[in-house]
């Protein structure tokens, strides 16, 4: 068994579909589960038809209608011979599915209304993707993710319940790959009550570890632009070195820090069966990418660097100036696990403790709210966090040149600056 993985830029338009069966016929074998992330930048603008929406403006019916052109633009660039009245049809109706939600909703639960509008941007790909490769004879099962992948209630962050999903799984993709390979969704979920629940923002990735951990595959591979794991971002810095293979820890460090390269969550489920990992280009889809595994070899690596921008900064400080004790750590701690804000570096000092976070307003509007009574807070915007695993003073010196450093942490093998650029 064997988990693919494509992404939204692997999907953006008629070409990019064109590729992916492209690589799917030269693999094309029954016992694979192809995952598949919304179109292009799809999901940002479903973010903005949520958005519009949730302000009361009647802009977002334009909006959902300006998506359905983009994608009734695809399918007519796809079959070139004009029959393909059936794919129209399955779009159109996730395109109406969508606007009777948001015409009948009567909640303004932010996030509720988010994940049930947000994650038709997978459907919409999954479906055009689908009955494309139909239509050439790769014959692919469509399956709702929705039905074997079990979440909490917690919208734009689910909690994956792994028994019951790893058991739906099992026996569903077992029945399906008898008449031959199956696409499905990533990013999505189901709650108790059936509703859709996404795993946070990339997080097709994790879907597909799922998947692989659930069917025991022999290998999960994850399509990308780039030829495999870089040391950096090489959109910013085209020097960046490829990395042939390395470990789970490594990876899962690199992903816990920010590194775009996969999700965070999606190393743990395969690590936890030792399916091994392999980032691979779709552009030069013959060529082999960067493994990760139990057992690389990574002796050699490089400083391995990583920006997360558009951090905020937060400092809280006891208003009698009493020293930040346990009893503050508590209370702060426990109101960032509630409203789900990650904390991505902090430190204490004798009557402060700092926080940096990603910029995710509304979380962090209620945050001060909520602590604003017993803490002074101060706040910082527009930071951002530099990383280097592997570093060494040289490309410190480097990467910090003309910068404004607030926050500085240092660790054996990893350094954190939090700075003004």
């Amino acid at each position: 068994m064997q988990v693919y993985k494509f992404g939204g830029a692997s999907v953006k338009d008629a070409a990019a579909v064109k590729n992916v069966t492209t690589i799917l016929k030269e693999n094309n074998t029954n016992d694979k589960v192809v995952v598949i992330s919304a179109m292009g930048k799809t999901t940002n603008e479903l973010e903005n038809v949520v958005n519009l929406y949730y302000a009361g403006n009647a802009g977002w019916e334009k909006a959902l209608d300006t998506l359905f052109d983009k994608h009734l633009a695809i399918m007519k660039d796809l079959y070139t011979n004009g029959n393909f009245d059936h794919a129209v049809a399955d779009v159109k109706k996730l395109i109406e599915n969508a606007r009777d939600f948001l015409k009948h909703n009567n909640s303004r639960n932010y996030n509720y209304i988010y994940d049930q509008v947000v994650s038709i941007g997978e459907y919409l790909s999954t479906t055009v993707v689908s009955d494309y490769a139909n239509s050439l004879g790769l014959k692919n099962t469509l399956l709702d993710v929705k039905e074997v992948l079990f979440t909490d209630n917690a919208y734009t962050e689910g909690k994956v319940d792994f028994k019951k999903t790893e058991t739906a799984i099992e026996q569903k993709v077992a029945e399906l790959v008898k008449t031959g390979f199956v696409i499905t969704q990533g990013f999505v979920g189901s709650t108790p009550e059936g509703f859709a629940c996404t795993l946070g923002r990339e997080g097709s990735d994790y879907t597909a570890s799922i998947f692989a951990y659930s069917l025991n595959a022999e290998r999960m591979t994850v399509w990308k632009d780039v030829e495999g794991i870089m040391n950096t971002d090489p959109k910013e810095y085209p020097d960046a070195q490829f990395l042939s293979e390395i470990t789970y820890h490594e990876a899962i460090e690199m992903t816990y820090y920010g590194a775009s390269v996969i999700h965070p969550k999606t190393i743990k489920p395969i690590q936890n069966k030792n399916i091994p990992l392999e980032v691979r280009s779709f552009v030069n889809y013959n060529k082999r990418g960067s493994v990760i595994s139990a057992n690389a070899n990574t002796s050699f690596l490089p400083p391995i660097i990583i920006w997360k921008r558009g951090q905020v900064l937060l400092s809280f400080s006891a208003k009698d100036f009493s020293f930040i004790a346990e009893d503050h750590l508590s209370k702060v701690f426990s109101t960032f696990a509630e409203n789900r804000l990650r904390i991505n570096m902090m430190q204490n000092a004798a009557i402060s403790f700092s926080i940096a976070v990603d910029f995710k307003k509304e979380k962090i509007d209620n945050i001060i709210e909520q602590l604003q009574q017993d803490f002074s807070i101060t706040r910082n915007d527009n930071l951002s966090l530099l990383t280097i695993r592997h570093y060494n003073q040289g490309i410190i010196d480097k990467l910090t040149l003309n910068k404004d450093v607030l926050l500085r942490q240092i660790s054996r093998t990893t350094i954190q600056l939090l700075v003004r650029e």
